[in-house]
């Protein structure tokens, strides 16, 4: 491996040419020449004018594209993006609100992959401490030759940050996205690095995201970082922010497995902002992590959080039903001012709970997530929530399915029409989604659906349409899934930190 270099430029503002020329150098820096099937990944996890700091700038990126073309020239064979944005969206209402379709057509012979809609490739993983035996991934992740990774410097409500290596939450579709999406989430991420390794990275920390990555509070930053090496690149972020690497689980768990440095002594920190600028520009930055109790204080909701089947583990479950709450109510904020006022006095609970629950007669009590569950009095009537949550070991990839956002809307409708005249309601799932529990919300506090909201829904049901009529031929007429050759790729990526050479063209399962 060679010595990796962390590059922190000043970038005031979203000018596309200086972007350009920042993201140009770096490459030189970095000696980095784009070639072969040059494939780009964003995070657009949420976009648009209600989501403007969620994701990368459509500037950001249509700088860093250009740069790639000219870098690369005649030996990139084909120039893509591609994503897959949050859980249940069309990925197309994503790249349409983000305005990419029309930032690739500036650039010219860009290919925009939607990862739900292309073919899956298995990856078999071999490292101890796995999660499971192997993952599916979009087949332009697998074939990429040259991989960008160009996320968006944000706080994150269930694994502290989201940098370089949290980004790949994007390269899986929803089935396979949702696998092990709960206490383990940052184990899960550090087994996608065994997938693929990108060659360059380019963070838009031009204007940061803090305290959640769906709804983030603006921070003006004034900064790209780029680097070729994930771990130490994430790193440098956190040191940037204030933030221990060590005490972030992915970050370290890469660290341990090879994959790269964290100490600053290990790699080299170049650039027009030292890395103490940086951390000036950053004071009072604010990381997620907050658990449900406090996040609602001071509201109709109260939360209450027992610990999640994780073998005495964990004590909260960071990674699934508790941090997607949060992310619905400020989704719904963004939709309805009156949402604080309009919602009735609520109780959600997460985990195996046994304290008590200060619920008044005719107040809604939410039981959510699979391994919710409790025993004793509600209001002064017995309450017997049992889990229902199976262990990861029987959930296997092969057989992964998801629900769309229509689908969860007719589920919840029948959840609540059966337990109308019910206090206690119990929500199922494992994690129980952001998309679901927001939902959830619309109907206890008869809140405005912002799945109907007239300014976004033509748009939104013309993606959603384009995206099931694919998807649907491509059952019919082609297997989604893929398998890779057979090939030690698990074992030999954390030592190289590249992906391996001569890698296998996918085989049909």
């Amino acid at each position: 491996m060679k010595r990796p270099k962390v590059i922190i430029s000043a970038c005031p503002d979203y000018d596309v040419d200086r972007i350009e020329r920042i993201i140009a150098g770096g490459l030189a820096e970095l000696d980095l020449k784009p070639h072969g099937r040059t494939l780009v990944k964003p995070n657009i996890v949420a976009s648009g004018k209600l989501f403007p700091h969620a994701y990368t700038r459509t500037e950001f990126m249509e700088g860093v594209l250009r740069a790639l073309k000219k870098a690369g020239g005649q030996s990139i064979k084909q120039l893509a993006v591609g994503e897959r944005c949050g859980i249940t969206i069309p990925t197309r209402f994503a790249y349409t609100e983000a305005d990419y379709y029309k930032m690739a057509k500036r650039v010219g012979g860009i290919e925009m992959y939607h990862f739900e809609e292309t073919k899956q490739v298995e990856i078999p993983l071999y490292h101890e401490g796995r999660l499971r035996d192997s993952f599916f991934t979009p087949e332009p992740i697998a074939k990429a030759d040259f991989l960008v990774n160009c996320p968006k410097f944000k706080a994150h409500p269930w694994t502290t940050v989201t940098f370089s290596m949290k980004n790949y939450i994007g390269i899986q579709d929803d089935r396979h996205r949702l696998i092990d999406h709960d206490w383990a989430l940052n184990k899960k991420v550090a087994d996608l690095q065994y997938i693929v390794q990108p060659q360059f990275i380019a963070i838009d920390a031009i204007t940061a995201g803090e305290g959640r990555m769906l709804t983030p509070i603006p921070f003006d930053l004034g900064l790209v970082i780029m680097g070729d090496n994930q771990v130490a690149f994430d790193a440098l972020c956190c040191h940037i922010i204030g933030v221990d690497p060590m005490t972030v689980e992915h970050i370290r768990l890469a660290h341990e497995r090879g994959f790269g440095p964290i100490a600053l002594a290990d790699f080299d920190v170049v650039g027009d902002v030292s890395l103490d600028a940086a951390k000036e520009k950053a004071q009072g930055f604010k990381v997620g992590l907050i658990r449900v109790e406090e996040y609602f204080k001071g509201t109709n909701i109260r939360g209450y959080s027992g610990p999640p089947p994780s073998n005495g583990e964990n004590d909260y479950c960071w990674g699934g039903c508790p941090g997607a709450v949060e992310e619905a109510i400020e989704i719904l904020r963004i939709f309805d001012a009156q949402t604080d006022t309009k919602m009735p006095p609520i109780h959600i609970v997460f985990g195996a709970y046994e304290g008590e629950i200060d619920a008044k007669r005719g107040e809604k009590v939410i039981f959510m997530g699979d391994c919710a569950s409790f025993h004793g009095d509600i209001a002064g009537q017995p309450v017997d929530i049992v889990s229902t949550y199976l262990d990861r070991a029987t959930k296997s990839v092969h057989e992964a399915k998801h629900e769309d956002i229509y689908s969860k809307l007719l589920g919840v409708e029948r959840l609540f029409l059966k337990h109308r005249k019910e206090d206690v309601i119990p929500i199922r799932g494992c994690p129980v989604s952001v998309a679901e529990q927001m939902l959830a919300l619309v109907k206890l506090g008869k809140l405005r659906n912002p799945i109907f909201d007239p300014q976004y829904a033509f748009s939104f049901n013309n993606c959603y349409l384009s995206w099931r009529t694919r998807t649907a031929i491509q059952r019919i007429f082609g297997n989604p899934y893929q398998q890779a050759g057979a090939t030690e790729r698990g074992e030999s990526r954390p030592k190289q930190n590249l992906p391996p050479k001569g890698k296998p063209t996918p085989l049909e399962v």
